[in-house]
């Protein structure tokens, strides 16, 4: 009872404070922003981002994995301003090439189960939709279904923002990849270097935690509505020394019981991650680095509940690790900058470390598999003929945590443009 009081509470003041802002109600604001001075078409504000690549396996716990090619995801963002201290934020994301139903193989935890994919009827999704005020020309508020402030990809999304072909490793492989929830999100900036955001979002469902992912497929997407029993707390501070130029760190904390299909689960889940990170540029250098730790309540109890579920939920059903710890390091060099006139092309070398262990810890009678203890490296180029086209391609050698068959090498070899 006592969380559904809170929910409203939250969510009343926060209409409160919207509708009085600087003494003025809402409709009286509105109702004096004309916004005549401005032609209907040029209140969009349209991007579009897309990635696709092509991958040639060696793996030496799995040498009969095919090479592919991935059309990762187009996605297409949307901006319209109806007064001048609103906005409307879309994001239309379409991923793997298409709609439908997808078959995936999975021979490693599924004991060779081929698993039919189906993802709001296909894979379009829509990443976003919010309602942004601009209280004034530092702070805000969204509401709708917003970006969860946490982690450094979700703020370096774009393809021609970060150097690896494929998404980062470690961010990618435990949190829910470009992660969004239904919620209030307040950010704005102090003082001008600090950059802050706080907001109250939709729980993760426990029932798609798994040994390989830890809370990754906990981002509700599997059904037509969202389950909200459960909420979690986001907050996140960044110190921007210029741009794309910061360092910060962010937390996350909720309960992940009582989001699941079925109220199958009689203990408390609660989730709480806290994760620091770096981004930093001297030329030619340019480094990024991050390191997060997450901790699940009661995994053993989650782990049981999720064992005994059905199998047309299409889940893994895998024990779920008690914390998880990962780590990453990137540091680039762009030969370019050493020139006293700098050519409109960009190129880049880079290097990297991913380290993750998904469980980290395990609890009860939950077995600690070695096996999803993981670290690789990866090296490659990226070269930018213009500003909004980038070539990629990266080696990649991962080694997993067993003592046989623990190598595996990855090549790929990709494009991204980013259009605004």
């Amino acid at each position: 009872m006592f969380r559904y009081f809170t929910s409203l509470f939250v969510y009343f003041w926060c209409i409160y404070n919207i509708t009085t802002i600087g003494g003025q109600s809402l409709i009286d604001s509105l109702s004096n922003e004309t916004h005549e001075d401005v032609r209907w078409y040029d209140r969009f504000t349209v991007a579009t981002y897309g990635v696709m690549n092509y991958n040639s396996y060696s793996w030496e716990i799995l040498p009969s994995k095919r090479n592919d090619i991935n059309f990762e995801r187009a996605v297409l963002q949307l901006s319209y301003q109806p007064a001048r201290k609103w906005l409307l934020n879309l994001e239309l994301e379409i991923e793997a090439g298409g709609t439908g139903v997808s078959v995936e193989f999975d021979p490693l935890e599924e004991f060779g189960e081929y698993e039919y994919e189906v993802n709001k009827g296909g894979e379009v999704w829509l990443e976003q939709f919010n309602l942004q005020y601009n209280f004034n020309e530092w702070h805000q508020i969204n509401f709708g279904r917003v970006q969860v402030p946490f982690g450094l990809f979700g703020f370096l999304d774009e393809p021609t923002e970060y150097h690896t072909a494929t998404l980062p490793e470690m961010e990618n492989t435990i949190l829910p990849t470009h992660w969004t929830e239904y919620g209030i999100l307040f950010s704005g900036r102090w003082r001008r270097h600090w950059k802050y955001y706080a907001g109250i979002v939709n729980g993760l469902d426990g029932s798609a935690f798994n040994s390989a992912n830890f809370i990754k497929r906990g981002n509700q997407r599997r059904f037509e509505t969202v389950n909200v029993n459960d909420f979690a707390a986001v907050a996140r501070l960044d110190y921007e020394f210029g741009y794309e130029k910061f360092i910060g760190l962010s937390g996350y904390f909720g309960n992940t019981a009582n989001n699941r299909p079925k109220p199958d689960l009689k203990y408390s889940a609660y989730l709480g991650m806290v994760e620091g990170h770096v981004v930093y540029e001297i030329e030619p250098l340019e480094f990024s680095g991050i390191i997060l730790y997450g901790q699940l309540q009661n995994s053993e109890a989650v782990s049981i509940a999720n064992r005994n579920l059905s199998n047309n939920l299409n889940v893994k059903r895998t024990p779920v690790g008690r914390s998880v710890l990962g780590w990453s390091a990137e540091l680039a060099f762009e030969p370019f900058d050493l020139f006293k006139k700098h050519p409109n092309s960009e190129l880049y070398l880079y290097g990297r470390i991913d380290s993750y262990d998904t469980q980290f810890t395990t609890q009860g009678s939950i077995f600690n598999n070695p096996r999803w203890d993981r670290i690789t490296y990866t090296g490659g180029i990226n070269f930018h003929p213009s500003t909004w086209l980038v070539l990629k391609t990266q080696y990649s050698r991962q080694f997993l945590g067993i003592k046989e068959k623990r190598k595996q090498d990855t090549f790929t070899l990709g494009f991204g443009y980013y259009i605004k």
